[in-house]
């Protein structure tokens, strides 16, 4: 079901295919995790702190500001505007919250640190030597990554950064240990199961990117069913396909679901055949792109009209093996991506694909954060930002002109 506080013009619904992942070997091992850290470490030290009369929560609540003011007025970190300084600071008399060292104990409570964990291919030998470098190169989780750090820093935030092997659905333990470390978490792709994350957010504030929204959780994402139906439609007014290939990500991706479901839904309106399914997985990288063209290439299976793929990094994979079998893209086949990072707009062909506004993706997860660190109730659980179709060659449409410059001496 979708959580009751969630708008349902804006609710991610629950898959089906996406509960297989629930698992109760993780939520068992997070939970003890949580309720038993390891001696010395953050966690446990936090897990034990005094019972005082008052904290900086009442502060922060009193004075009508976010803890973080509180934490710069009271440690003088950055110069706070004077109408916050003297709100704090009359809410700290007025309270009497004034006991010895209250900027150290401050100090402890907010450690102005927020972790951000994303998914990475598993280390080792390259699944194919042409591609090795592009296996670490993160386009999409970068360029997230940065809007996020930009917005901490305005904030005076400082980021942990930590990944997780894609195949590891059970990273409980080390969730739970930067947890202790942290004043919240950013979690991208399916870092932790819906279940696990209700469990971490009794500790921490807790958002997700490219998620699925919870009782205790906020997920940012990009509108997925927007995008894809808008693009789907694309190609079946426009180039008249009447085969289109969905090329997936990650089995347990919300977004990739999220996008496949679309193209069966849109593929089934105007009756046009979707091929789907395990042989067309290509979990989000060049790698898999090209092995899934070559694989089907191999068995002697004959392309369809269009290649929609869930991410541009895996469209790229497919150009370079269609390119390497001599197919013509769009002439024998068309191919499409899902992001609009930098790179795909300068291949050849450049690629037709829907933007996101990434940065702004990885900004509002931060502001959302660092409001609910701050003892605020999100308004909403599912927070979606629009995106558009960007057509160039890779479709069949005219290729976007160069920009036009003027020479100077």
């Amino acid at each position: 079901m979708v959580p009751e506080d969630i708008a349902p013009d804006r609710a991610v619904l629950r898959n089906p295919a996406l509960d297989d992942f629930d698992g109760a070997a993780l939520d068992a091992e997070l939970e003890t995790a949580l309720q038993n850290p390891v001696p010395g470490s953050p966690l446990n030290a936090d897990s034990r702190k005094s019972v005082t009369p008052l904290t900086i929560y009442d502060v922060a609540r009193h004075a009508g500001v976010s803890i973080a003011s509180v934490s710069r007025v009271l440690n003088g970190h950055a110069t706070p505007r004077p109408e916050t300084r003297d709100r704090v600071l009359r809410a700290v008399a007025e309270l009497g919250f004034v006991p010895d060292g209250a900027a150290r104990a401050l100090s402890s409570r907010l450690k102005e640190i927020i972790a951000v964990v994303y998914r990475r291919s598993p280390l080792g030998p390259p699944e194919d030597p042409v591609f090795e470098d592009e296996a670490e190169n993160l386009a999409f989780v970068d360029v997230i990554n940065r809007g996020v750090q930009i917005a901490a820093q305005r904030r005076g935030f400082d980021l942990l950064l930590s990944s997780v092997d894609v195949d590891d659905h059970a990273p409980g333990a080390r969730i739970a240990n930067l947890a202790g470390k942290s004043d919240g978490m950013l979690l991208h792709d399916r870092v932790l199961t819906p279940s696990g994350i209700v469990r971490l957010a009794d500790r921490v504030p807790v958002v997700t990117l490219a998620g699925t929204p919870t009782r205790a959780s906020v997920n940012v994402s990009g509108d997925n069913a927007r995008g894809m139906r808008d693009l789907i439609e694309h190609l079946i007014r426009v180039h008249d396909s009447r085969s289109i290939a969905f090329l997936s990500g990650h089995v347990d991706s919300p977004d990739s679901v999220a996008r496949a479901r679309v193209v069966r839904e849109i593929a089934a309106e105007h009756d046009v055949r979707v091929l789907t399914g395990p042989q067309w997985s290509g979990e989000y990288s060049a790698a898999g792109g090209a092995r899934v063209i070559r694989t089907l290439l191999d068995a002697g299976a004959s392309l369809p009209d269009a290649i929609t793929c869930a991410n541009d990094q895996t469209a790229l994979g497919v150009l370079y093996a269609l390119h390497e079998r001599g197919y013509r893209v769009p002439d024998d086949v068309a191919v499409t991506g899902f992001d609009d990072i930098p790179v795909a707009r300068h291949l050849n062909p450049p690629l037709t694909t829907v933007r996101q506004p990434i940065q702004d993706l990885g900004a509002m997860a931060f502001d959302v954060l660092y409001s609910m660190i701050g003892g605020e109730r999100p308004a909403e659980r599912q927070l979606v930002l629009p995106v558009q179709v960007v057509v160039r060659g890779s479709c069949g449409c005219p290729a976007e002109p160069p920009p036009s410059y003027t020479r100077t001496g």
